[in-house]
């Protein structure tokens, strides 16, 4: 085998003739013939890179040990609370939460990696417990593809390793195949999803009930995305091939087929979304990130590890396409399969970090380098991967949930290329993670990389991925316990063995059926890195391509620093910083007059600041007076930390729901404590006027019951009273804002009018528009609705629900209905709501400040999204543009982000405003539906 899989890497080969060597030589091929060494770098001492791996199992030992300790037998650890994270009984986090099936999927997700980190008893110890304690036959519904890659994946990666440890003789002497025979049932479960006319999975699976009965929930769908549904074949064939049962790999096989008959034609693209009974394409467009990204790492990844020769020809075809309309280095933009020159958005999302390693298995290293290293400035600017940025690396989602698809390029890359600027880039990954997301109790996700702060959430493929891959990257050969090698690494980065490619063949391996597309051998020729065309007697290739890059993200106007260097160096006093602002200080007052912001007076004393750049003194002075008020903004919102309350649950009670939608509500800082009182439960009435600024009109309507009132026109205090007067016994304030959504928007909070509140008695919280009209549209459908308001949501009644099953008409509303919890930093101390502060309109920068001799008190008012802490923008050629332009672009991508401090900006029509808001909504669901 080794003769033949170093022909297949370092010489010459036809495409035609490649396509035909078997699955074991391509997987030598593409896993192990990566080990070239280039000097891009000053090497790293075997000394360093132990203690760099000692450190990762530190790490790991620190994740792990306090999910056993404080969440197991949990699905996950919540490592700001330090309690386990079970379905139910915390605020539904929407399709975040598809991936909990109370199966204790950490400790099974990371079967695989206690044994590459070499901690052989604590894996014996892992597997006694999975097979002791966890139980697949639960009633919860649950998505099949992260059932698959986590939990499947988890079970034949624990498996393999298992085997192995067993042949070697000290370990798992026991084990008698009982993690496959959990693996068979788990598949056997999922298998109900594929009972579709095209082959292609329902999105989602009731595991005890499965598709289509009304107990079961769920199999009403009828859109999946293209990675849902072609992210099966590793973990299915897998199965098949270790038991011998073929249908699980003929399932996946016949997904995989209809997926590739309905690509795009003309472009050999693929779609994000696919209905699964028609197959007409939902969504159009296409990239190489969220809710496609592992189908071609699949397609490609089948070839190796089932010696198909279709799937690599079909990935070719994929990967010419993405290279012609998707590739523009460093940058991966999607583009629309139709109109493939047409992009589809001007930002990129964080699952597109997998793809350089993906290259590295084609072969294709310079753009997989180019690509890397563009998303290594982005890091080393935020120190994290924001969820996604964009096109000019300013941030366009700020969250980064601990995401693995960086560190697993940076080890492909290394393997490829042996530069030890890869090992310096996993140990800038390893000082972040402990300087900004370890917490007492594990590592906490980012909720914005701009503020530093904070989410009470530790995904499972933090553990299956990260740590696997970072310590991957420091180890030696020797400091594995077996061949690595000999594996394949799934999605989840669970690890197959190769000798599978040999193993019950039952399946044909050519599909007939399909046609391909006859491309330019030209496109394809090698199917793993050849040595002696990818570094010809250039020990510094990495470097090369990776030198003109090395300022693509920072070469950009004069930053902050800068000008301070340079008023030094000119005698000339530094810009004035908000921390040093004092309203007392006459020339402090001069300066804000100079950078064009100026004091606004409220009536309440208050004093609000606004800046119009146009009326600053030159383009640098309105830089200044720009970076002040973003300075005064995060100030405020760090000063503000303590005072900010937790989010609070609006649970639907009543038939045919029974507690099973949860919304994340906004609390109010008024009212009744739900934290410290029984929790109000009681039909909703909607009050007239609706938006409640004045005496009810309909007091009998909503007497004893839940009022539903309308954000604007008046202060929320208002309302509380006015429908407290005519006997409600608790209040929900809707958003004004169509659109809008804790999805995307952090969580608001409600706050008093300057004046005593302590007449208020009730409880008051707040929803965003799209949770809002859950409620809005169940009155309609059911009239009677019930809902409970409580500090958090509340174990469903079992009687109820027995009683009358649900419809699965309700389900849609149900799996609509399920919200992002979030905690928020931000606190409302300005509650003038009217019309006009919350329309989508041009408005003057502003911030208002409860106190302004003292800077300590200042807080932003109604945020709904951190600012961009950098407002310089950059282009590929490195050329400035004006303030001006900056500032409208600002505003176009950062819209309505606070109501009281509102970017200088040009009207923008209001449709093409809410078109780029739904489509930026409908993305980052599927985002957190696809592998969140």
């Amino acid at each position: 085998m080794s003769e033949a899989g170093g022909r297949g890497c370092g010489s010459p080969i036809p495409q035609r003739a490649r396509w035909s060597l078997v699955a074991a030589t391509a997987a030598f091929c593409l896993v192990s013939a990566t080990s070239v060494w280039t000097a891009g770098a000053e090497p790293m001492s075997r000394e360093e890179k132990q203690k760099l791996g000692n450190q990762v199992l530190e790490m790991f030992d620190h994740a792990y040990g306090n999910y056993m300790e404080h969440a197991y037998p949990a699905d996950e650890l919540m490592p700001l609370t330090c309690r386990g994270r079970v379905r139910g009984q915390e605020p539904s986090r929407g399709d975040v939460d598809d991936a909990l099936g109370k199966f204790s999927l950490t400790l099974i997700d990371s079967l695989d990696t206690l044994v590459v980190l070499n901690k052989t008893k604590e894996f014996e110890d892992a597997v006694r417990k999975v097979l002791r304690d966890v139980n697949l036959d639960n009633d919860v519904v649950v998505s099949v593809f992260e059932t698959n890659i986590r939990v499947l994946g988890g079970l034949l990666g624990g498996h393999s390793l298992a085997i192995m440890l067993k042949e070697k003789g000290e370990y798992m002497q026991w084990y008698n195949d009982e993690l496959l025979q959990m693996a068979k049932q788990l598949g056997y479960k999922l298998l109900p999803a594929f009972n579709t006319t095209s082959g292609l999975p329902y999105p989602r699976i009731n595991l005890k009930f499965g598709i289509r009965k009304p107990e079961a929930r769920t199999g009403t769908e009828t859109d999946t995305c293209t990675a849902c549904a072609g992210t099966l074949i590793l973990e299915f064939a897998a199965l098949s091939r270790f038991t011998g049962a073929t249908i699980f790999e003929e399932y996946a096989r016949k997904a995989l087929d209809f997926l590739w008959e309905k690509r795009q034609r003309s472009s050999n693209l693929v779609g994000v979304t696919i209905n699964i009974h028609t197959g007409d394409w939902v969504r159009k467009d296409s990239g190489v990130g969220a809710g496609i990204d592992s189908y071609y790492e699949y397609l490609l990844k089948a070839y190796v590890l089932l010696g198909d020769d279709s799937f690599l020809e079909r990935f070719n075809t994929h990967y010419d396409a993405i290279m012609r309309y998707i590739s523009q280095p460093p940058l991966l933009l999607d583009v629309h399969i139709h109109k493939p020159m047409l992009n589809a958005r001007t930002w990129m999302d964080a699952l597109l970090a997998f793809f350089p390693g993906l290259q590295v298995l084609k072969g294709d290293i310079r753009p997989a380098i180019e690509t890397h290293e563009m998303l290594y400035q982005v890091i080393k600017k935020h120190n994290f991967l924001p969820e996604a940025f964009t096109t000019d690396f300013r941030v366009h989602w700020a969250q980064h949930p601990l995401r693995p698809e960086f560190a697993e390029s940076t080890y492909f890359l290394y393997k490829a290329t042996g530069d030890p600027y890869y090992l310096e880039v996993g140990k800038t990954l390893i000082e972040n993670l402990n300087k900004y997301a370890r917490v007492p109790c594990g590592f906490a996700a980012m909720k914005d990389v701009r503020t530093g702060s904070h989410e009470d959430r530790m995904d499972s493929f933090f553990l299956a991925e990260m740590f696997k891959y970072l310590y991957l990257l420091f180890a030696d050969k020797e400091d594995i316990i077996f061949d690595i090698e000999d594996y394949i690494f799934t999605t989840e980065a669970h690890l197959l063995p190769l000798w599978l490619s040999t193993t019950n063949q039952s399946i044909s391996k050519k599909n007939t059926t399909s046609e391909y597309t006859e491309l330019d051998d030209s496109n394809f020729d090698w199917t793993c890195p050849n040595t002696q065309i990818l570094f010809p007697n250039d020990p510094l290739y990495a470097q090369s391509i990776r030198e003109p890059l090395k300022n693509v993200v920072d070469k950009s106007c004069p930053r902050g620093i800068i000008r301070v260097e340079e008023s030094f160096r000119s005698g000339a006093k530094p810009p004035l910083r908000a921390r040093d602002f004092m309203a007392t200080n006459p020339e402090h007052l001069e300066i804000l007059k100079k950078m064009g912001v100026s004091l606004i007076h409220l009536k309440d004393g208050r004093v609000q600041l606004v800046q119009h750049a146009i009326q600053a003194a030159s383009s640098i002075d309105a830089e200044d007076g720009l970076r002040f008020m973003q300075e005064m903004i995060e100030l405020s919102s760090q000063q503000q930390k303590e005072q900010q309350l937790p989010p609070r649950a609006v649970q639907i009670v009543s038939h045919p729901f029974f507690g099973r939608v949860v919304l994340t509500a906004g609390p109010a800082q008024f009212g009744l404590d739900l934290s410290k009182h029984k929790e109000t439960r009681g039909f909703v009435a909607s009050s007239k006027p609706y938006n409640g600024c004045s005496e009810l009109t309909n007091p009998e309507a909503v007497m004893g019951k839940i009022a539903l009132i309308q954000r604007g026109q008046c202060m929320f205090a208002e309302k509380a009273r006015n429908i407290q007067n005519a006997g409600a016994i608790g209040g929900i304030v809707i958003d004004d804002n169509e659109g809008s959504s804790s999805d995307t928007a952090p969580l608001f909070q409600m706050a008093g009018d300057g004046k005593d509140t302590d007449d208020i008695k009730i409880p008051m919280l707040f929803l965003f528009s799209k949770e809002g009209s859950i409620i809005l549209d169940a009155i309609r459908e059911y009239e009677e609705v019930e809902v409970l308001l409580s500090d958090k949501a509340k174990d469903r009644d079992p009687e109820m629900e027995n009683e009358e099953q649900p419809s699965s008409e309700n389900d849609s509303q149900n799996q609509s209905g399920e919200q992002i919890s979030s905690s928020s930093q931000e606190v409302d101390l300005v509650d003038q709501e009217s019309s006009e502060e919350n329309s989508l309109n041009s408005h003057p920068e502003s911030l208002s400040l409860a106190n302004m001799d003292n800077a300590a008190s200042i807080s932003p008012s109604e945020q709904t999204s951190n600012p961009t802490e950098n407002h310089e923008t950059t282009n590929l050629n490195g050329e400035c543009t004006d303030l001006d332009n900056q500032l409208q672009e600002q505003s176009e991508t950062e819209e309505d982000s606070n109501p009281n401090v509102s970017w200088g900006k040009k009207v923008q029509p209001i449709d093409s405003i809410l078109a780029d808001w739904n489509e930026d909504i409908e993305a980052f669901e599927m985002m957190e539906k696809d592998e969140l």
